[in-house]
Order: structure tokens, then sequence, then C-alpha cells
């Protein structure tokens, strides 16, 4: 597997390795000891799945302390355009975003810390998306910032996404900020 940095140092793109033949495909997709070397820690407690139609946009979610997640997150069919946007006050990235595409096509991971918001664009219909998380969800501690703010800049593809009510009222990054100073204890 190779672990591959991005703008931001802290998220990492994974790329297993696909062994292919006429049968299909086998990669490994999770390996303790491995990810454990290049500081992707858990433990991991709890995997979710979603299922989402082409325009769709999800987030950008996150959980505050005590129950902020890390999230490895992977597209097991379909395409989506993922995000991250780094929101630990002190960093030298904070308020910019990494936006990778995943697929079932190119079996890319992504490991997302505690400490940013996260999102993603379904590029296809029924694209399954797996996270697997560092702690359970606790609805005390969700929160969220708008997936359209103008100073994230984030370039989705979808015109007219498909955004939940939930998700439309979030806050701005600059209105969760002033809200949340201490979302991740720093």
């Amino acid at each position: 597997m190779e672990f591959k940095t991005t703008p931001i140092a802290d998220v990492v793109m994974l790329e297993p390795r696909v062994f292919k033949d006429e049968r299909g495909h086998f990669m490994e997709s999770f390996n303790a000891s491995l990810f454990s070397a290049h500081k992707i820690t858990g433990p991991f407690v709890q995997d979710n799945e979603s299922v989402s139609s082409k325009g769709v946009i999800r987030g950008l979610h996150l959980q505050r302390v005590p129950h902020a997640q890390g999230k490895l997150v992977r597209v097991v069919r379909g395409a989506a355009l993922d995000v991250a946007v780094d929101l630990r006050p002190g960093s030298p990235t904070f308020g910019r975003h990494v936006a990778v595409e995943l697929s079932a096509q190119n079996s890319r991971m992504l490991w997302i810390p505690a400490g940013f918001a996260h999102g993603f664009e379904a590029l296809e219909d029924d694209t399954v998306f797996l996270y697997k998380v560092t702690d359970y969800y606790q609805p005390s501690a969700e929160a969220g910032i708008r997936f359209d703010d103008p100073e994230l800049g984030i370039p989705w593809r979808t015109p007219a996404p498909i955004v939940s009510s939930k998700d439309r009222i979030l806050p701005s990054f600059r209105e969760f900020m002033a809200q949340h100073p201490d979302a991740f204890g720093t």
C-alpha cells in the first residue's frame, strides 16, 4: 500500500495494491500495524455506510471534543469528490481544504484526522461511501459548516447539488469558528 501526502500534511491518501484477474480483484483495505507506522491510528470503533445519488453533497460534518473523529473513507461503488477542511486553530493549513476523487475504480482511501470538517459529492448514481471512524457518533458533539461557503472555495462539480435541509442551514466557516473556538480542545 502506498501512503501519499496531500497539500495538508496530516491528511493522507492511501493507494492499496489491487490484484486483478479474471475472477475480479483482491486488496487489503486495513492493516493496523501498517497504518500505525504511518500515524493513522485508531482505535476504529464504528463503520458507517451511505448510498447517494449523483449530485448529492453530504457535509461538511464533524464532531467536537470529546468525541472528535478521525475518519478513514473510501468508495466501493461509484465515485465521489471527497473534501477535508482543516479547522485546527494554529495549524499552518487552517481554513484550507483537500479535495480528492475516490472511486470504486481507483480504490483510493483518504485518512482525515480529528480536527477537520468532512464532506463529499457523489459523482455517480448509487455511490456507496464507507467511513471507518475513531469515535462513536454522539448527537451532542455533532456540528458542521456550509458546503458552499465561498471563503473555502471548494471546487464542487455539480452546479445545483442535492443537499439536505439540515446541511443547508449550517453556519459559515467564520461563524462556526466564532461559535466553537474550542471545537477540538485547542
